[in-house]
């Protein structure tokens, strides 16, 4: 329910918005990114070492950020750059969906590792989420779609968060390996996301102090949490 409500809240925004202005998702973008990398660093990768060991953790730790990569490719290819607003936001839903699923991997092992991990995971996530939401709506916005049904299509997006997290659940609870293994194929998701999505895009919709000191407040609060969760 936590990482839905950020797409929600995202879906919100492009609908009464309409265009928030790109400082404004750059800085939502960067704080993401840092609170990420934060809880990437000193939580999830210290943890799957300790379950699975340095050489596996390397291992799942390299074919989770293989993994995404591979996915990412396949729909950036599949990108519009017609009028055909539709047609955009229906490629962006996709996508979205397909990515969700490995976040929902990230909370469902999160919470076996431990509750407070799988709350902080959920947090993070649904802040991600929030210009996801954003990318969704704007273009049914602009095909002036009803506000029900852009709502409603959001919803459906983020679906494949909860699945994953019921994936994440099953696989991660057959052993303390195996769950060192999700972890450490979690971290390798999570750090393409951050290096390879977050943050450049967070550069490219606003170039300024305001992106660099919004991923530093997210990677210094992420640093808190992982101290007092």
């Amino acid at each position: 329910m936590i990482s839905l409500i950020g797409t929600m809240i995202g879906a919100s925004i492009g609908i009464f918005i309409r265009k928030p202005s790109k400082r404004l998702l750059g800085a939502i973008m960067g704080f993401a990114g840092g609170l990420m990398l934060s809880v990437i660093v000193f939580d999830l990768i210290p943890e799957a070492v300790h379950k699975g060991g340095l050489l596996n953790t390397l291992i799942f730790y390299t074919i989770g950020i293989l993994s995404v990569m591979f996915l990412d490719n396949v729909f950036s290819s599949k990108k519009s750059s017609n009028g055909n607003y539709i047609k955009v936001a229906f490629i962006t839903a996709l996508g979205l969906m397909f990515h969700n699923l490995p976040e929902g991997i990230i909370m469902g092992v999160g919470f076996l590792a431990g509750e407070n991990l799988g709350i902080k995971m959920s947090l993070i996530i649904a802040i991600h989420d929030i210009p996801e939401g954003i990318a969704v709506t704007a273009p049914l916005m602009a095909s002036n779609v009803k506000v029900n049904k852009i709502l409603l299509y959001a919803f459906i997006t983020a679906i494949p968060t909860a699945l994953g997290a019921a994936f994440g659940v099953i696989a991660g609870s057959i052993s303390n390996e195996i769950l060192g293994y999700c972890l450490a194929l979690a971290s390798g998701i999570m750090m393409y996301v951050v290096f390879a999505e977050l943050i450049p895009e967070s550069n490219k919709l606003w170039r300024g102090n305001t992106n660099t000191l919004s991923i530093l407040i997210g990677l210094t609060l992420g640093f808190i949490m992982v101290s007092l969760m």
